[in-house]
């Protein structure tokens, strides 16, 4: 699977549209084989979606995210893990392991409390999240 972060200084970054950097990671068996930090290069929200479709990314974890941003990563089938927050590589770490907790209000305002984030096919009471 290949994860990808929004990224500033090792912490994830609490606004996607606009994020300056991921930190992509390629996950296999439940451990990080590699990673590397990329440049968005100034591409702003409805580029940065296409901007991880491009790298083959599968799964994204970050802090806030508009609806428009939710709705372009549904479309293209990357899982959304937001309303996270700390340290990148720990954020990763939980996902691998399925303890990854997130925060849907950022996402599903209808639901309360965190879900667990990293079970592959993740959604919402039985619908995707964003798609409501």
């Amino acid at each position: 699977m290949i994860v990808a972060v929004t990224y500033d200084n090792g912490q994830v970054f609490q606004h996607f549209g606009h994020s300056e950097q991921f930190k992509i990671y390629h996950v296999e068996e439940g451990q990080v084989q590699k990673s590397g930090i990329y440049s968005t290069n100034g591409q702003g929200h409805g580029a940065l979606a296409d901007f991880l479709q491009g790298h083959g990314v599968e799964v994204l974890i970050c802090g806030g995210i508009g609806q428009g941003a939710q709705n372009a990563l549904s479309q293209m089938g990357i899982e959304l893990c937001p309303g996270v927050s700390g340290n990148a590589d720990d954020a990763v770490a939980a996902w691998a392991s399925g303890s990854l907790v997130y925060h849907p209000d950022t996402m599903c305002t209808h639901h309360e409390g965190g879900h667990s984030c990293g079970e592959h096919g993740h959604s919402c009471g039985g619908h995707s999240c964003g798609n409501h």
